[in-house]
């Protein structure tokens, strides 16, 4: 009973430590987006350039999620988790007291590449001392964290600008990073493993590194417009051939960087799959506000407030689904989530039915996504992939649904401009939202159901218990 309760104690204790570091890497992308007005002004760059300095952090984040997921299960959580935190709070600093564009751009990529490493390792802390009982409300907490940020920051980038400077945009960082490194110290559980360890997988960092920038330039094509060259075929192609070349790689790694054992069961490889769908949906949320603007007339000043519907469905739905996976599973959360993304997409295809419909639409579609991104997907990965490589797994949905978000924005963008970018050309882009969750919700139906999922989860209890049981033994004894 000892044990337990000591076990539930240092739950509590890490939760905030999770959860405000996890906030702080989300609250970066929505803090900055309403400022990037002002900071063209400042540095005196185009527009192109200005979009250049939110891609580097997504794409920064999104390449160094994998290697420090990989060393996270290599050396422990509470020291790559912390110095993510401490070279977040840096490249905070540095963009804040930039003289210049360019160190701007480099406080941006320590930022990103920092920020990857953050959400890997806090859900793998969660499975590592949450029962599997109680992973899904936890889950499902951190999940909430990017729907906050996304409902807080536009307003308190606004209060900051109008108070102070820019420049506290970033340099609120600071005391939030240190908040961080105090309580971490003395919560996290200390997981660093002893003995000698095989090299780090350099090989399978650098081709993964040139696989996922490719993907994401060729996706993105900002690129393309600074140089005002065509180059996303090339860079297509380019991530077309680092695949196979991936996996010939990580084949022959001591310690991969990428275990390929991880894609052994079925159960994670449709979760990769539905990451990518629930991506998709993510990125959709993208458009909404332009919607708003070509269906109803909404000036584009005021398009931004008719999003807080969505934001809280959307935070809503995170938080509520984390505390239902324990009772439903995570099969009937994600049918439920993809099925609100399906209505939502299918409405807002409709347009033209009134502002009350518009509102119904965008908030399903927010609650989908609040669902689908929330804690089941992690839930899932926690539950089947070994101890040893949770920072691993994690990491990978991570990269699954950015890469599905950066998919739907440049897919749903193509649609509707092709269609002469007006009310047609939307309602097109969201039919196909639609489209996509409606696959999704076959995918998710060949996941485990319940029971299977219920008996796994006694499984792992039991044994959890018997590991439990003789270190509490041992301390009594010691005690004694």
């Amino acid at each position: 009973m000892n044990g337990v309760s000591a076990q539930a104690s240092a739950a509590r204790r890490v939760m905030p430590v999770l959860f405000i570091g996890v906030f702080m890497a989300a609250l970066d992308v929505a803090i900055v987006a309403p400022a990037l007005p002002l900071l063209r002004n400042v540095f005196e760059i185009s527009n192109s350039q200005a979009a250049l300095f939110m891609l580097v952090y997504s794409l920064c984040s999104l390449i160094s999620t994998a290697p420090m997921a990989s060393l996270s299960d290599r050396v422990g959580r509470r020291p790559v988790y912390l110095w993510c935190i401490v070279g977040f709070a840096f490249g905070s600093l540095l963009v804040a007291l930039s003289p210049n564009f360019g160190v701007a751009l480099l406080g941006r990529a320590i930022q990103g590449l920092s920020a990857g490493g953050v959400t890997p390792a806090a859900s793998a802390v969660v499975g590592d001392v949450f029962p599997a009982s109680q992973r899904g409300r936890a889950l499902g907490l951190i999940g909430a964290t990017f729907g906050i940020a996304f409902l807080i920051g536009p307003v308190l980038a606004s209060l900051l600008l109008l108070v102070l400077s820019w420049h506290w945009l970033f340099l609120i960082n600071l005391p939030v990073a240190a908040l961080i490194l105090v309580l971490g110290l003395r919560a996290l559980p200390a997981t660093h493993k002893a003995g000698d360890l095989p090299p780090f997988d350099l090989a399978g960092t650098l081709v993964g590194f040139v696989l996922l920038a490719a993907l994401v330039l060729s996706i993105n094509r900002t690129l393309d417009g600074l140089l005002g060259l065509t180059l996303w075929p090339w860079l297509l192609a380019l991530a077309l051939v680092c695949l196979p070349l991936l996996l010939w790689v990580e084949r022959r790694a001591a310690q991969p960087l990428v275990p390929l054992a991880i894609f052994g069961p079925r159960q994670i490889n449709l979760t990769y799959l539905l990451s990518l769908g629930a991506g998709f949906g993510m990125g959709s949320v993208a458009f909404v506000s332009v919607l708003a603007v070509v269906a109803y007339a909404v000036p584009e000043q005021q398009a931004g407030f008719l999003l807080i519907p969505l934001v809280l469905a959307s935070t809503l739905g995170s938080m509520l689904s984390g505390r239902w996976l324990n009772n439903a599973g995570s099969r009937m959360v994600l049918l439920v989530g993809f099925v609100c993304m399906l209505a939502g997409g299918a409405l807002l295809g409709l347009s033209g039915m009134g502002m009350a419909m518009f509102f119904l639409a965008s908030s399903l579609l927010g609650a989908g996504v609040g669902i689908a991104v929330g804690g089941a997907l992690r839930f899932i990965v926690l539950n089947e992939s070994a101890a040893s490589l949770r920072s691993t797994a994690q990491g990978l949905i991570n990269i699954g649904t950015s890469i599905g978000n950066l998919v739907a924005v440049a897919t749903l963008g193509a649609i509707a401009d092709s269609q002469g970018g007006g009310l047609a050309g939307f309602a097109s882009a969201y039919l196909t939202v639609a489209a996509v969750s409606a696959l999704m919700l076959v995918v998710a139906w060949g996941l485990k159901s319940r029971q299977a999922e219920r008996q796994h989860m006694q499984a792992e209890a039991a044994e959890r218990a018997d590991t439990i049981r003789p270190s509490v033994q041992t301390s009594e004894a010691t005690a004694r």
